[in-house]
């Protein structure tokens, strides 16, 4: 026995296992046929119903139970929880558009409610269901034998209409995706029917057949015909679904009312999410939200008042599930020259519905042949009949005589020259059949079925007849079942994007914005006093300022990247508030060096509270200057900031301010105890992220340690020396150009600290 094992490569091994799982997923799993549109599990499920519990639209209900258990154990090899899961989808009218289980009892809801478990619920077949069944006796398609090899199950179901398509289908296999959506039945079928009637129809034509997708649930396509037909060209592609919506008013209270949803959108959980916003005040022209939904859907948004109706939706569809993309991806298993195996492809629509009607057209082929072959054995039983019947007498003569039944039937077989089956049948002939009535109905059954033998081979003699018989069963499954659409397309003045502004759904209010000097960030309504103000041991507030919450903030750092927020989305609380870090992507070290407030009371009283000439000066520890303009940055930024300044190396932008006037001055100062200050103006105004230009001249291994911006003569960035004396940079004392090394205020020694103060950016008049 140990000779038999041969030693194998592990990657080897697991190249060809994992092989061979993949394709076991993608064949008998997660992807449906081109055929009958349906999963294994799925086929599996209506097999069994049908063909060994019974389970007919006119029958009685059987526990779901039994139909797991009867799936389970017979032919499909996985856990009764995914057949249930999928035997339940096929009996929710949410989730499919024509549902092919019917269910008693709690199948699950919109709101996503679980369904009971299997042993509470109860089903049956829908009548649609038997459309894809209905032929299966008749030798149409092709049998396989089950996982365990005991019975038989079919390679896939005689499906009468394109399933696939009719009610979609979702799965995930390995390295591969399907997500078909639900299409109207007729839109369809008349599709189908103009590819039979003219097989070289562009895709353009078909497509104005097929409009496009047809949720269960309603809702509105934005996307316009031509988005549309592309998806269908390509096999897949984004459709962008809105929920429908209309306006009441009841007394004096006026409500926005949502009929319909995007598809597979849990509605219990939407609107949890859509009170939280109003509870949140993000959308201050709503008041209240509430479900009022029965059978139809029917969410109420009460309005403060009615022209907030479309300022509401329009932030609504924008933050919310009630306005979704859904992704196309028309991959399905299609025939290949083996009929029990299929491989994966991305189909457009035409070639999708194309594959369907050649094997419909076979399918119909087959059972014509079946039902031909079933007639001749038939006709070949009444011509004996008929040759018997023509001399009666003598056959009763010749049974009478005989030794037994099979003596009579070789005498029957040698006077009237008929076969052992026809000889068969005669002697298993009841008496009453040799009646004269019933003679005479044995010769019309006979006449019948010659008749019907006859046009049968006409059929089958032509494809125009076989493809005739496939279109008037088509058209009778269109008008038993079709039903009108649901979801809209376009066609509307709501169909564009809603006027959509940040602002109307920010409540105007001041607030103080708080940033600590560790880039802690808040927001208050009010505090007492600064040294009040709640912050974590060892930090400080360094900026303090009142915004208006529709008003945005920048934050300037280190690495010479600007980040703005809104006000409104600056978190409010008396704690320690929220590190800026988390609401950014700061890199590593990088850190908060100069806060610039966009509200106009905030800006230098000399621009006249407009920030279109407010420029930013600011300087790195390499002694490099430049200023850019306020108004480059006034707009929300994304995580990723936007840059102002390009840094070299390990120097670092030191600080930033808004420029206060055009009459002030730089103060700078270097840890090597050089002091500098001039006019800010000398520094060069950048369009974009630069370098700037030289501010201060160093000295090798020199780098700047403090800088302010001052307006007044005898102020400046206050610093103090490695022996402890203080010491202004201040113009009256320290004033040179722009670029010069500046003036040496120590022999030895140099500045070692920086004494910052809190910046208290106060609306004009405020102390």
């Amino acid at each position: 026995m140990q000779a038999d094992i041969q030693p194998v490569a592990l990657h080897e091994a697991a190249q060809r296992r994992y092989l061979s799982y993949a394709l076991s997923v993608i064949t008998s799993r997660a992807l449906p046929d081109v055929r009958d549109g349906l999963k294994p599990v799925q086929r599996r499920i209506l097999y069994a119903m049908l063909n060994n519990l019974r389970l007919t639209p006119e029958g009685r209900f059987r526990k779901s139970a039994a139909v797991v258990g009867e799936v389970m154990a017979k032919y499909h090899p996985h856990g009764d929880q995914s057949i249930y899961d999928a035997m339940v989808r096929m009996a929710q009218p949410f989730s499919l558009l024509h549902p092919l289980v019917d269910g008693q009892g709690n199948f699950g809801s919109l709101d996503g409610d679980p369904p009971a478990a299997m042993r509470y619920t109860e089903a049956k077949l829908r009548p649609l269901a038997i459309e894809l069944l209905t032929e299966l006796k008749k030798e149409t398609v092709a049998f396989r034998p089950t996982y365990d090899g005991q019975v038989f199950e079919p390679v896939v179901l005689p499906a009468r209409f394109p399933q696939l398509l009719v009610n979609g289908v979702e799965g995930i296999a390995v390295g591969m995706a399907t997500r078909i959506p639900p299409h109207n039945l007729r839109e369809i079928i008349d599709a189908c029917v103009l590819l039979l009637d003219e097989p070289d129809c562009t895709l353009r034509r078909l497509c104005g057949k097929v409009k496009g997708p047809d949720f269960p649930v309603g809702g509105q396509i934005l996307d316009n015909r031509d988005d549309l037909r592309t998806l269908y060209e390509c096999g897949g592609g984004p459709v962008n679904v809105r929920a429908e919506w209309t306006t009441e008013q009841v007394g004096r209270r006026h409500y926005a009312v949502v009929t319909s949803l995007p598809y597979a959108v849990n509605k219990a959980t939407l609107i949890e999410r859509i009170g939280g916003h109003i509870a949140a005040r993000k959308v201050p022209q709503l008041l209240d939200v509430r479900d009022e939904s029965t059978d139809d859907i029917r969410v109420v948004l009460e309005l403060r008042k009615a022209s907030d109706a479309v300022a509401a939706m329009a932030w609504l569809f924008k933050h919310t599930a009630l306005q979704q993309r859904y992704h196309v991806n028309l991959t399905c298993l299609v025939p290949t020259d083996n009929p029990q195996v299929s491989a994966p492809a991305r189909l457009d629509l035409k070639t999708l519905l194309r594959h369907w009607l050649d094997f419909r057209i076979d399918t119909v082929r087959k059972r014509f042949q079946y039902d031909l072959k079933k007639l001749r054995e038939r006709i070949h039983i009444l011509e004996g009949f008929e040759i018997l019947f023509d001399d009666l007498d003598e056959a009763i003569r010749l049974i009478r005589q005989s030794e037994g039944k099979r003596d009579a039937a070789e005498k029957l077989m040698d006077r009237f020259d008929l076969d052992d089956d026809q000889a068969e049948a005669i002697l298993q002939l009841r008496l009453y059949k040799i009646a004269k009535l019933e003679i005479l109905s044995i010769r019309q059954e006979l006449a019948e079925a010659r008749a019907e033998a006859a046009r049968i081979e006409a059929i089958l003699r032509s494809q125009e007849e076989l493809e005739r018989v496939v279109k008037d069963e088509l058209l009778a499954v269109r008008k038993a079942f079709g039903q009108p659409r649901r979801t809209r397309i376009g066609g509307g003045d709501d169909d564009t994007e809603l006027s959509y502004s940040e602002d109307a759904y920010i409540v105007s209010e001041d607030a103080w914005v708080i940033v600590t000097r560790e880039g802690w960030l808040k927001r208050q309504t009010s505090f007492t006093a600064v040294e009040k103000i709640r912050v974590r041991e060892g930090d400080e507030v360094a900026w303090l300022f009142r915004a208006d919450t529709r008003s945005t903030v920048s934050f300037l750092t280190t690495h010479g990247t600007a980040y703005t927020v809104r006000v409104d989305d600056v978190v409010a609380t008396t704690g320690y508030g929220e590190p800026i870090q988390a609401r950014f992507n700061f890199d590593n070290k990088e850190r908060v060096i100069g806060v610039l407030s966009h509200t106009p009371q905030n800006l230098p009283t000399v621009f006249e509270g407009s920030s279109a000439g407010v420029t930013v000066a600011a300087v790195t520890t390499d002694g490099r200057g430049l200023r850019f303009q306020l108004s480059q940055h006034a707009e929300v930024s994304t995580r990723s900031g936007r840059r102002f300044c390009r840094t070299n190396g390990d120097h670092q932008v030191l600080a930033a301010y808004a420029v206060p006037s055009t009459e002030c001055w730089v103060s700078v100062a270097s840890t090597g105890g050089n002091a500098l200050t001039f006019p800010v103006q000398d520094l060069k105004l950048l369009g974009g992220a630069g370098k700037g230009i030289t501010a201060m001249k160093l000295n090798p291994g020199d780098r700047i340690i403090a800088f302010e911006l001052t307006c007044d003569r005898f102020g400046g960035a206050r610093v103090v020396t490695t022996q402890g004396r203080e010491e202004v940079v201040r113009p009256s004392k320290f004033l040179g150009r722009q670029g010069a090394r500046g003036r040496a205020v120590l022999r030895r020694g140099g500045f070692g600290q920086w004494l910052q103060e809190p910046h208290l950016i106060l609306p004009e008049g405020e102390e």
